[in-house]
């Protein structure tokens, strides 16, 4: 099982906030540092000093890190042109040395679109655009060389387009997407992705989820095995009740409640439940990291969770 961290910088964070986290996330031996993308706080915290934009941050996390992977969970396809996005990855893959994944999902947020003038159509048609972003953007990593990539879809349009920079990673970075959707979500997993991401769900939901995921690669001829299966779940961990009511305190949320909603507990808690994900075949946790200055958090985990799972 890899462990990944996870963070959330809207609700309050600087880069050097999100650099220390990546660091001690590498430092632990933790996969990778990944963080939302999103413009605008959610819940009764202020977001001070203001939302950083996802690709911006991981393209300075490429060059003051050294081996931890670096991702989104997930971005809005609604913030950016698929053939731009492509180009940002593509060039942020080369700053860290092929340590990049995307994680691309439709959207969901409508007041952070309506604070920044970005446009929030239907979730009709934001899954319409996310399936031919998806399209689009694996297709210009995909062109050989010396060759073009035209597109003609419904909302986005590509002619003779020479398809660069191609991204250090071959055949191309990985691509996650994630939901709970029952038919959509399944089905762009299977045709387009590399890793399937249930956010926020139990163990049941999750492995039904993955049940629909395994349906659509077999329709389309592919091997299920091939698609790693992954969870995102809010981190709380403490040696003692009172060390795990603090942290779970300083994030806002109750004991009980991150018990039955999140990883939450003493650490043979967090194995236990880890073990449970494990036999639904997920292979992955990212791991919610809500309070990015309690770093001896991580370490925690890292030393009485992560090491103590089985090889």
């Amino acid at each position: 099982m890899e462990l990944r961290v996870f963070t959330e910088p809207q609700q309050g964070a600087t880069y050097d906030d999100l650099l220390a986290v990546a660091k001690k996330a590498e430092e632990c031996g933790y996969g990778a540092f990944f963080r939302s993308d999103h413009y605008l706080k959610m819940g009764s915290v202020s977001g001070e000093p203001g939302p950083t934009d996802a690709w911006i941050t991981l393209a300075g996390l490429a060059r003051d890190t050294e081996r931890i992977r670096l991702g989104t969970l997930l971005s809005a396809g609604t913030f950016r042109l698929p053939g731009p996005l492509a180009i940002a990855v593509a060039e942020v893959d080369h700053m860290s040395g092929g340590r990049v994944e995307l994680g691309l999902g439709a959207g969901w947020y409508e007041q952070e679109h309506t604070a920044y003038g970005i446009p929030f159509p239907s979730l009709k048609e934001r899954f319409e655009r996310l399936e031919e972003q998806l399209a689009i953007i694996t297709g210009l990593w995909d062109t050989p060389a010396g060759q073009t990539y035209s597109f003609s879809g419904r909302h986005y349009q590509l002619s003779n387009s020479p398809a660069l920079p191609k991204p250090r990673q071959q055949p191309h970075p990985p691509v996650v997407v994630g939901g709970h959707g029952r038919r959509k979500t399944p089905a762009l997993a299977a045709r387009f992705a590399d890793e399937i991401n249930v956010p926020f769900g139990p163990v049941e939901a999750s492995a039904a989820v993955f049940e629909r995921a395994e349906a659509a690669c077999r329709r389309i001829g592919r091997d299920p095995s091939t698609l790693v299966r992954s969870v995102a779940q809010v981190l709380c961990c403490g040696r003692d009740e009172a060390e795990l009511a603090r942290r779970a305190g300083r994030i806002g949320r109750q004991v009980d409640e991150l018990r039955a909603h999140g990883l939450a507990g003493r650490p043979e808690e967090l194995r236990a439940k880890i073990a449970a994900f494990a036999q639904v075949g997920v292979s992955r946790i990212y791991l919610q990291v809500l309070d990015l200055a309690d770093l001896e958090h991580l370490e925690l985990v890292a030393a009485e969770v992560m090491a103590q799972l089985p090889a």
